[in-house]
C-alpha cells in the first residue's frame, strides 16, 4: 500500500449530506472530512445513521442531498477503478461462506475484483499472514471464532490494497484481546497511509486509537472534533473513593460528611464494606477541592476512580433526546 500524499486529496469529503427513506431522515446535512493516514471514528447509538453513511461512501446508497467523495471521486459515480481504492470491513459475522476455507473465501472475493489467479492466491496467502491467520488458511470459515472471522474480513478488505478503509463495528462481540488485536490491524493500515471511518458505538476504544470523532444522534452531527475535546464537554461528578484511617464504618460516613459539607454528599457503596464511598460533586465544587477537605480532615484516600469514564459522560449528555 502506498503511503499518504502529503499533497493528495483527503480521504474522505462528505458534504451536507441528507438520506431520507420515504418519511424516515436516517441523516441531515452530516459532514466528515477524513485525511489520509488518519483514523477518524464515527460515534453513535444504534440508530444513528452510522451504516447508512458507510453505504453511500462504499457507492451502495446515494445521498438524497449533498455529495460524498472518496479520494476525489463522486461516491454517487461507482466506477471499477473506485471500487479498488475502498476496502470495506462490514458488522456481520455472516459475510463470508461457511464451508468454503479461509483462503478459499479470499480466493473468491480477490477473484471477484479482477485478480488473475496467481496473482489472487497469492495476496489471499499474504494477507491471511498479515492478519495473523496462517496456519488455519485450510480451516472452513464456520469453524472460525468471531474474532478470527474479523480478522478475515480485514484480510479481505486489505486485498487491494486499499487507500480508504470503512469499517462497521469491527469490534462487536470481541473479547478486549480480540478487540485489542483487530484495533492494532487497522491503526498499522493508517499507518501505511489508508484513511479510516471507524464505525462505533463502543466509546471506550476510541481514545488514544481514533485522531478525531464524529458523533451522530438520529442522523444529525452533534460533536466533530477531537476525543479530548469531546471529553472536554463534560466534567465528571461522581467518583468511587477508597479511604483507610480505621475508624469504624459509621463514625467514618459521619466525618466524610462533615469534611465536605456544601462540597458534595457521600454514601457507602453498596458492599458496606467500610473503606468505598461514591462522592458526588456538588455544582460549582471541584473534586480537588472536595478531595482536600476530606484529607485536612484527617481521612486517608487511598484511590480515587470516575464511577463513569469522562468519554462516556459526555457521550450520554450528547446523545440525549431533547437536542440543545
Amino acid at each position: 500500500m502506498a503511503g499518504a500524499d502529503p499533497g493528495g486529496c483527503p480521504a474522505i469529503e462528505v458534504s451536507s449530506v441528507s438520506r431520507r427513506f420515504g418519511s424516515t431522515v436516517a441523516l441531515e446535512n452530516v459532514s466528515v472530512h477524513v485525511a489520509q493516514g488518519e483514523i477518524h471514528a464515527l460515534l453513535g447509538p444504534n440508530g444513528a445513521g452510522k451504516t447508512t453513511l458507510l453505504r453511500i461512501l462504499s457507492g451502495l446508497t446515494i445521498p438524497t442531498r449533498g455529495s460524498a467523495r472518496v479520494l476525489g471521486r463522486d461516491t454517487a459515480r461507482r466506477t471499477s477503478e473506485g471500487r479498488h481504492l475502498v476496502g470495506v470491513i462490514p458488522s456481520g459475522d455472516r459475510t463470508f461462506y461457511q464451508r468454503l476455507s479461509g483462503i478459499e473465501n479470499l480466493l473468491f472475493f480477490a477473484r471477484l475484483y479482477g485478480l488473475g489467479y496467481q496473482e489472487a492466491l497469492r495476496r489471499a496467502g499474504d494477507t491471511m499472514a498479515s492478519v495473523g491467520l496462517n496456519g488455519v488458511e485450510g480451516l472452513v470459515v464456520g469453524k472460525y471464532s468471531q474474532g478470527m472471522q474479523k480478522r478475515l474480513a480485514i484480510a479481505r478488505a486489505l486485498l487491494i490494497d486499499p487507500r480508504v478503509l470503512l469499517v462497521d463495528e469491527a469490534t462487536h462481540n470481541l473479547d478486549p484481546e480480540g478487540a485489542r488485536r483487530v484495533r492494532e490491524l487497522i491503526r498499522a493500515a493508517a499507518d501505511r497511509g489508508a484513511g479510516v471511518l471507524w464505525a462505533t458505538q463502543r466509546i471506550e476504544e476510541i481514545r488514544g486509537f481514533a485522531e478525531t470523532v464524529t458523533m451522530l444522534h438520529h442522523g444529525v452531527v452533534r460533536f466533530s472534533g477531537t476525543p479530548a475535546q469531546l471529553v472536554s464537554m463534560t466534567a465528571p461528578k461522581s467518583f468511587l473513593i477508597r479511604v483507610g484511617n480505621g475508624r469504624p464504618s459509621g463514625d467514618r460516613v459521619n466525618a466524610l460528611k462533615l469534611a465536605l459539607g456544601a462540597l458534595g454528599a457521600i454514601e457507602p457503596e453498596r458492599s458496606n464494606d467500610g473503606e468505598h464511598y461514591t462522592l458526588t460533586i456538588a455544582d460549582g465544587a471541584t473534586l480537588g477541592e472536595a478531595i482536600s477537605a476530606i484529607v485536612n480532615a484527617d481521612i486517608q484516600i487511598l484511590a480515587c476512580h470516575e464511577t463513569r469514564p469522562e468519554i462516556e459522560e459526555a457521550f450520554i449528555s450528547l446523545t440525549r433526546e431533547t437536542l440543545v
